[in-house]
């Protein structure tokens, strides 16, 4: 079977740039993790309000606007990897950040780290995916999709693999240290990479398109699909996801980080294994039907729902978490091959940063919805009706802009 993690297997071993951006990613992606675990940890063990933990979701996701806005028009400008070389820089800054939240005890530095980091992933992903469209063939674009799918689960697979683990028994300084090193370990790995890419593909720097804005009147129905899968995953996911730190402290007041941070753990695992296990050979026909795009939706939200109803048991959560993830995946992997393969080179950063505003707009705006339903009427109540809502509205989207 021609799956993913094949394709990216094969991809790795044809491409030494590839492999060297991979290990620059897993690298940063550790540090995050240990930095979000290290967040949460201590907003729990703060007694942070129900209301407060889900708006450190929206402060996860809405300057992510932003970014993707400078992400854009910095690829306009200059090389993606000195984007990203700048993103990674400013993320170690940021690490300032964390460390007032713990010597001054404030909730408010710990928010904003959530926010920074959104920021610059928000300015990342343009310039990521303008590389993987210059350097990969259309035949190698799973394998792009693959690694996609890995560096964004890895953030939190291992890094909240590892703070899991080592949160409350060592210090939090210790998590912050791994993290800066973390951080230097990328850049240098960045500066090897653009050195390799450079000289690899040097001959073809005159017939580099450049990039270019897109105009939504101008997209034919396939491309504007494209656009719009992975906010329609947003709508769906974010109210559970924003949710989850409340739902575990209404489940479990006592040791609400006990639960937590397993359940952060298994849900990395499950956005890694989903898209992995596809058949890349078949991405093209899941983007053309909704009927898969909506079952793996039905799937997350089910999973979802039954967590409230299993009154904390880790191991059964931990399995219905990690069945959530593994279906939101899969429709993740299949929205970022459409805006890969559906845009051209010089169009797929201004595309890949259109499709994650609306993101973030859409994960703000239902969040927000959740947050205030969750104060009034409770978390779980607030899942079931504002999750059910949204998946309305997404089977609405995709039968407008079927293929």
């Amino acid at each position: 079977m021609n799956t993913l993690l094949f394709a990216l297997m094969r991809a790795l071993r044809m491409h030494r740039w590839l492999r060297l951006l991979l290990g620059t990613f897993v690298l940063s992606s550790l540090g995050n993790g240990l930095t979000q675990v290290l967040v949460f940890g201590l907003l729990l063990d703060w007694q942070a309000s129900p209301s407060t933990l889900t708006f450190a979701y929206m402060l996860a996701t809405l300057p992510g606007f932003l970014g993707s806005l400078a992400g854009e028009k910095l690829c306009q400008r200059i090389s993606p990897f000195r984007l990203l070389i700048l993103t990674e820089t400013l993320g170690l800054v940021a690490l300032t950040l964390p460390l007032l939240g713990l010597l001054h005890h404030s909730l408010t530095a710990l928010l904003l780290v959530q926010s920074v980091e959104a920021l610059l992933g928000g300015m990342a992903w343009p310039a990521l995916t303008l590389i993987f469209k210059r350097g990969l063939s259309p035949q190698e674009l799973p394998a792009a999709t693959a690694m996609e799918n890995v560096i964004f689960a890895s953030q939190v697979l291992l890094g909240t693999g590892i703070g899991v683990l080592m949160y409350g028994s060592v210090d939090p300084w210790v998590l912050l240290g791994v993290d800066a090193c973390s951080f230097l370990a990328a850049i240098a790995l960045l500066i090897l990479t653009a050195r390799a890419c450079h000289a690899r593909y040097a001959e073809q720097d005159e017939k580099i398109e450049r990039a270019s804005p897109i105009r939504w009147r101008l997209l034919s129905r396939a491309q504007k699909r494209s656009l719009l899968i992975l906010p329609v995953l947003a709508a769906v996911g974010s109210p559970a996801m924003a949710l989850m730190p409340a739902l575990v402290q209404q489940i479990q007041p006592g040791d609400a980080a006990g639960l937590a941070l397993p359940l952060l753990f298994a849900r990395s695992l499950g956005q890694l294994c989903g898209p992995l296990l596809l058949n890349g050979e078949k991405l093209p026909y899941y983007a053309r039907r909704n009927r898969v795009l909506l079952m793996c939706l039905g799937v997350f939200l089910a999973a979802y729902g039954m967590v409230p109803l299993i009154s904390g048991q880790l191991a059964a959560t931990s399995g219905l978490i990690f069945v959530a993830h593994l279906a939101s995946n899969v429709l993740f992997a299949v929205g970022t091959f459409s805006l890969l393969a559906g845009f051209s080179a010089a169009e797929v950063s201004a595309a890949s940063a259109r499709a994650w505003r609306w993101q973030t707009l859409t994960a703000t705006l239902v969040t927000a919805i959740a947050a205030l339903l969750a104060s009034q009427w409770g978390a779980m109540q607030a899942l079931y009706a504002v999750s059910l809502s949204a998946l309305l509205l997404a089977a609405l989207v995709m039968y407008r802009y079927r293929h």
